[in-house]
């Protein structure tokens, strides 16, 4: 009895995080995936269409670009992993102002992406900063359009991107660094190990788990890439810089097509719980 009364209090408290939960995640979840199988429109009876919107989307060039560069934007995500690794292995030292170092590298994770956006404008304008530095080392002999050339666009918001997320990586790694017994450490340089094989033989192994959680974040992150391509580029130039999630965004939110956005979505949301799995299988720690 006194099992099942611990039971039935547990459930008491989780209740209302699961009303909560159920009413604004599982059911808009569960209702918007059958509505990509629809013809949902506010003004007519709703009818369903089986799989018309996915193959509408998916014979669409600007979905087909879209979902290319957002497939492309996961390039990006061993550079983040590597350089949160490096920042954090670096802070992780008690060096003189440091802890200054620790937030100079988090400010970008708190800024919104508004003033981000407003800030790497101005940068990458043609008579921005870059410009500026690479005119005056002769990197370059006339102003380069990193938001204006359809070459370089895409790259230009993946390294905004890459810069807001670092910050947010580094902590997490950091956290797990610190969590590291000292005494493994010792116990290594004892045995005659030097940094470099303490570094690979005890830090990464014990890093397994933040490295699988932090790969799977930066994988969806990149995937569901959206806001930095709005502020800075709305998608353009010439489509260049188009993400599967805007192209859900400007179906269903500019023209109304609710449910060649939902079908956009559930086509990203299938790929990222894909690669989440796949992450799980080959990222999973070992036991220890």
């Amino acid at each position: 009895m006194s099992t099942r009364r611990h039971t039935l209090q547990a459930w008491m408290f989780l209740a209302p995080a699961l009303v909560l939960l159920a009413v604004f995640s599982f059911w808009p979840v569960a209702y918007g995936s059958f509505l990509a199988f629809t013809d949902y429109s506010l003004i007519r009876p709703t009818s369903f269409v089986g799989l018309d919107n996915f193959r509408y989307i998916f014979d669409n060039e600007m979905f087909v670009t879209g979902l290319k560069n957002s497939l492309l934007f996961l390039v990006m995500v061993p550079f983040v992993q590597i350089g949160a690794v490096a920042l954090a292995v670096l802070v992780n030292n008690q060096l003189p102002g440091i802890r200054w170092f620790r937030a100079a590298f988090y400010v970008p994770v708190v800024t919104t992406v508004s003033v981000v956006g407003i800030m790497w404008g101005f940068m990458f304008h043609e008579q921005g900063t870059l410009n500026y530095v690479f005119m005056q080392l002769r990197l370059a002999n006339a102003p380069i359009g990193w938001l204006t050339d359809d070459t370089l666009a895409l790259f230009a918001v993946m390294f905004v991107t890459l810069w807001r997320g670092l910050g947010w990586y580094m902590v997490m790694y950091l956290a797990a660094l610190q969590s590291i017994p000292a005494d493994m450490q010792e116990a290594a340089m004892l045995d005659g190990a030097n940094r470099w094989q303490q570094f690979w033989k005890i830090t990464v192994p014990m890093l397994r788990p933040t490295i699988a959680v932090c790969t799977i974040l930066s994988v969806l992150a990149a995937l569901k890439a959206y806001q930095e391509v709005d502020v800075l580029t709305q998608g353009g130039p010439m489509n260049s810089t188009f993400t599967a999630l805007y192209y859900a965004y400007d179906q269903g939110l500019k023209h109304l097509k609710l449910p060649r956005a939902l079908a956009a979505s559930l086509v990203v949301s299938s790929i990222c719980i894909g690669i989440a799995l796949v992450c799980l299988r080959y990222l999973k720690p070992k036991h220890r």
